[in-house]
C-alpha cells in the first residue's frame, strides 16, 4: 500500500482522531525544529506534511505578521487541522491538501519551509526537494526533522519490535509507512538528495528526546493497539502490550527515548 493511501485511510483517520496524543508524543522535537528554522515575525512559512497543524500553528505564533501554509496529502488530517486552527486570525494559517512533490506552489513565495516528520514519503525525493526549493525565495531556508535509527541492542528498539509482533501480519499500512519513514535515515544520503535538489549548506545533526506514549502502561497499550486492524484485540494481547510498556513508566508517563535528525539547508542566492 502506498503511503498516500495509508494517510487517507485508517492511519490518517487515527492520527486525526488522536491529534492531541500524537502532538504530545512529537512535541519534544519542536524546540530543535524551530531553533533550526529561525522563523522571523514577517516570514512566509511552508509546513510540509503538516498533519493536524500543530507545527503550523506554532509557526504562526513566531511569524506573527507573516503567514503559514500547511500542506498534507491526507484529507482527514487537513480537515482536522482546519478545525483546530479556526480560532486563529484570518490568513495566519491556511491548509491545502496536496503532495508537496508536485503541488502548485507560488515560485519564490516562501521564506522558510519546515517539516516535522513529513518529508520521508516522497516517491522521488530529489524531484520533491527541487520543487520545494523552487517555492522558496533565493536564500530561503529549509529545516526538517526525520527519524534516526535506534541503536542496535537498545531497549526501546527491542520494545518497539515486541509491540510490532503483537499486531501480527494484518498491519500492511504500518509496514509501508515504516519503510518510507526510514528513507532519510542515512544522513549522507540526505545530503546527497538535498544537494542534487539544488540546496547548499546542508547540515544534519542528531537530537534525542523522550516521547510520551501514555499516562501509564495500560493507557499506552490501549493507544498503541487502537491502531490495529483486523480481528479484535484479545485480553492477552492487551496485557502483553502493557507488559512491554511497563518498564518505561515514570511519574510523567510512559517515556521511550527516540532519536531524530534535524536537517537544515538553504536555497542559493
Amino acid at each position: 500500500m502506498k503511503a498516500a493511501e495509508a494517510w487517507n485511510g485508517s492511519l490518517g483517520r487515527h492520527w486525526a482522531a488522536h491529534a492531541d496524543r500524537y502532538d504530545a508524543m512529537l512535541a519534544p522535537f519542536d524546540a530543535a525544529l524551530f531553533d533550526a528554522a529561525a522563523i522571523g515575525v514577517l516570514d512566509r512559512v511552508l509546513d510540509i506534511g503538516c498533519g493536524t497543524g500543530g507545527t503550523s500553528r506554532a509557526a504562526a505564533r513566531l511569524a506573527a505578521r507573516g503567514r503559514v501554509t500547511g500542506v498534507d496529502v491526507s484529507e482527514p488530517l487537513v480537515a482536522r487541522a482546519r478545525a483546530l486552527s479556526a480560532h486563529l486570525r484570518d490568513g495566519a494559517v491556511t491548509f491545502e491538501v496536496g503532495d508537496a512533490q508536485a503541488h502548485p506552489f507560488e515560485p519564490g513565495g516562501f521564506d522558510v519551509a519546515i517539516s516535522r516528520g513529513g518529508v520521508m514519503f516522497f516517491a522521488d525525493p530529489v524531484a520533491a526537494f527541487t520543487h520545494i526549493g523552487e517555492a522558496l525565495r533565493r536564500g530561503g531556508r529549509l529545516a526538517f526533522v526525520c527519524p534516526r535509527p535506534a541503536p542496535p541492542g537498545g531497549g526501546e528498539r527491542e520494545a518497539l519490535t515486541r509491540l510490532a509482533s503483537l499486531v501480527g501480519g494484518d498491519h500492511a499500512v504500518d509496514t509501508s509507512v515504516a519503510a518510507a519513514m526510514a528513507s532519510l535515515s542515512d544522513p549522507e544520503r540526505t545530503g546527497v538528495v538535498l544537494e542534487a535538489a539544488g540546496f547548499e549548506g546542508v547540515s544534519v545533526r542528531p537530537v534525542s528526546a523522550a516521547t510520551r506514549w501514555g499516562a501509564d502502561a495500560a493507557d499506552a497499550a490501549d493507544f498503541f493497539l487502537s491502531r490495529k486492524q483486523g480481528p479484535p484485540v484479545t485480553d492477552g494481547i492487551r496485557a502483553a502490550a502493557a507488559d512491554v510498556f511497563r518498564p518505561y513508566e515514570t511519574p510523567e508517563g510512559v517515556l521511550l527515548e527516540a532519536g531524530t535528525w534535524v536537517v537544515t539547508a538553504r536555497r542559493p542566492y
